[in-house]
């Protein structure tokens, strides 16, 4: 799109999970910024009365996105709505892929007509061994992405074919959330992708660096294996999620200073 074309944006709704909810961008008061809030403030310094909701919340499914969220946000008729869901339901050892691809698309059909654009993703990954097992899934949930895509006029940030995201110094420790620089690319990429003029290139590499050695390699997979991945598979024995009792954290569509987000 001609940067100079690019019509006004004086309302956003993020709708999602912990990816949109800004895990693990961490802010000094224990709260989560992420590349949503970050979009936002930017947005703000364009628009006078910019208005902002971010309904995304750690841990759901694309069915309770679908049923908490999307009519929410149709209701608020947003100028930009951004939708990303369905890699929780990728990522657990059962998955009906079926299923998350049509409530997916009952939620693009539900949100689109309402809001002024609509902005899907095509999620990042990180490198290693512990996506591979859930590649071919991702890969089907995103090529179905960019046919609804193509379906209902929404636009596609394709973060996943990006290289320098897949940068395991990108990641937090949890191997499953960006770093505070990776939610600023996200960010960077959804400006551009809605028409606005780049202020970075959010697809440059990080620089080289020599890898770290055996034995840091090695404490860092214990702390991974003690921390993330042992409560993550608690949960999932237990029927239980990250957002169980979480309300989201910016749940209507309020004003939005440019000076309000970090």
């Amino acid at each position: 799109m001609d940067n100079a074309a690019a019509p006004p944006i004086t309302s956003f709704v993020a709708l999602g999970d912990s990816f949109t909810e800004g895990m693990s961008d961490l802010l000094p008061d224990g709260s989560y910024r992420g590349w949503a809030d970050l979009l936002a403030t930017r947005l703000a310094a364009r628009s006078g009365g910019f208005r902002y909701a971010n309904l995304a919340v750690r841990g759901k499914l694309i069915r309770q996105i679908a049923d908490e969220q999307v009519a929410v946000a149709a209701a608020l008729r947003p100028d930009l709505a951004t939708l990303v869901g369905g890699l929780n339901d990728v990522l657990r050892p059962r998955c009906d892929m079926g299923r998350v691809c049509g409530v997916l698309e009952e939620s693009v059909e539900r949100l689109a007509p309402y809001c002024g654009r609509l902005v899907l993703m095509r999620s990042p990954g990180r490198r290693g061994p512990g996506l591979e097992r859930c590649r071919p899934r991702m890969e089907q949930l995103f090529s179905f992405v960019d046919d609804l895509a193509g379906r209902h006029g929404a636009t596609v940030v394709d973060l996943y074919s990006a290289p320098s995201l897949t940068d395991p110094r990108l990641w937090a420790d949890d191997r499953l959330h960006l770093t505070d620089e990776g939610h600023r690319r996200v960010a960077e990429a959804v400006w551009q992708a809605v028409g606005l003029p780049a202020e970075t290139d959010w697809e440059t590499p990080l620089p080289e660096s020599a890898p770290p050695g055996w034995l840091l390699r090695r404490r860092a997979d214990l702390r991974f294996t003690r921390e993330h991945l042992v409560p993550w598979v608690g949960r999932r024995l237990t029927g239980r999620s990250s957002g169980d009792g979480r309300a989201p954290k910016r749940p209507d569509l309020t004003p939005l200073a440019c000076e309000d987000t970090p």
